[in-house]
């Protein structure tokens, strides 16, 4: 089983893709946004994908704004271009970009060398938490909660 994480932006789509066993999450690649429509669904194709988690971006009060409904867009159009099989599911990103630039220099990459790769360590942090909350008290993964 693999799962695909998505971090949509305005011109930078960030990819992350998990263990065989839905376990761990691991930066994938970097798609300009006009690509990802093409690219996403040959990823999901060619790498066994089952489930796809794609970053919803709220406000820090919960709501939704104009960044959630560009994703919305985009979801709509994803949606058809992907099996009806492999679940969608949306995942709130808040300060996963924070935490995933605070990883990247933790690791020692500075700024201006780590702005290729943001996007893929934003959306294998979305991933890696959504795949943290369905693991079950053995580590297996369960269905989410609605």
């Amino acid at each position: 089983m693999r799962i695909l994480g998505i971090d949509h932006g305005t011109v930078r789509v960030g990819l992350a893709l998990s263990d065989e066993l839905g376990m761990l999450a691991h930066p994938l690649e970097t798609v300009a946004e006009a690509q990802a429509l093409v690219r996403i669904p040959e990823v999901v194709r060619g790498r066994g994908v089952t489930a796809v988690v794609l970053g919803w971006p709220l406000r820090m009060d919960g709501s939704e704004g104009t960044a959630a409904e560009r994703v919305r867009g985009f979801l709509n159009k994803l949606r058809p271009l992907i099996s009806a099989d492999i679940p969608i599911h949306l995942r709130d990103e808040s300060l996963t970009t924070v935490t995933a630039t605070e990883q990247l220099r933790a690791a020692g990459r500075k700024t201006k060398t780590h702005r290729p790769i943001i996007d893929q360590a934003a959306a294998a942090v979305i991933l890696q938490e959504y795949l943290d909350e369905c693991a079950g008290p053995a580590g297996w993964l369960l269905e989410p909660e609605p």
